[in-house]
């Protein structure tokens, strides 16, 4: 049998993306808890760890782990490329049939996340939202409220949080037309999927904090990749031609289950 065929045959529960820069104190314990998280809820699972250009031992050390242990595949990219392109890279390989995004910094506990895996029965998207944000320093804070009311007014939604740790049915990602791979990416699909008519819920959930290092996300250069992103989000979604219509939604998502259980 042929081994691209072999491999297409597998099928997983979920796979986590988990994008990883110079994360080498950070990313075992990281791999280890999304590993116990998925013998907790039961969930047959798989980590794709995207080495995003790492210059120090992220790369020797999720080798050595996967040598171990066999739900545990790395894709290196030679330099970086940042979150949303790691992200993507990722999905496209993934044999899940759900997706979620958790970074090897290790903030985030999968377990406050799987925990909320079953709703994907009835929904496409799980939107988890932070309850306890007094984690994080004030400054970060005031930027999230900044950038939650621009993009609620923008697009006339109510959306609690974009840029957690979001659980998608993996059949509509591969149905967007267009995929930004900046740091935009998590709220560039919500809207896009939201709008579409996919059914979503919103979750609550706690985020830890890094064990190691500095926090990558607020940069200048993530900023004008943010700004970049809204903009073509603008433009597809108010001047583009058709953007509005409503579409055929990915076979087997449960937006069109339900929807054709109501025909």
């Amino acid at each position: 049998m042929d081994k691209n065929n072999a491999l297409s045959d597998i099928k997983k529960d979920l796979t986590v993306v988990m994008p990883a820069l110079n994360e080498e104190k950070n990313i075992l314990s990281a791999v280890n808890s999304t590993l116990e998280a998925f013998k907790s809820f039961d969930i047959d699972g798989e980590i794709i760890v995207i080495n995003d250009g790492s210059t120090d031992r992220t790369e020797k050390i999720v080798k050595e782990i996967i040598s171990n242990e066999g739900r545990i595949r790395m894709i290196t990219h030679q330099s970086p490329q940042g979150i949303g392109a790691s992200f993507w890279d990722g999905a496209d390989k993934a044999y899940g049939d759900a997706v979620v995004m958790l970074p090897g910094d290790g903030e985030n506990d999968p377990r406050e996340t799987f925990r909320y895996y079953k709703l994907l029965e009835d929904v496409d998207i799980v939107i988890p939202f932070l309850y306890n944000e007094g984690s994080r320093p004030l400054s970060r804070k005031a930027l999230s409220f900044i950038y939650r009311f621009i993009i609620n007014a923008t697009f006339m939604v109510n959306f609690n949080y974009t840029n957690g740790t979001v659980l998608y049915r993996r059949s509509i990602l591969q149905d967007l037309p267009y995929r930004n791979r900046g740091f935009f990416f998590q709220t560039d699909i919500l809207i896009r999927t939201v709008k579409r008519g996919y059914l979503f819920a919103e979750v609550p959930y706690k985020i830890g904090s890094r064990k190691h290092g500095a926090s990558k996300a607020v940069s200048f250069p993530s900023f004008l990749k943010v700004v970049r992103g809204y903009a073509r989000l603008v433009r597809d979604y108010y001047f583009t031609k058709n953007s509005k219509s409503d579409p055929l939604f990915s076979e087997g998502s449960r937006t069109d289950l339900r929807r054709n259980d109501k025909e």
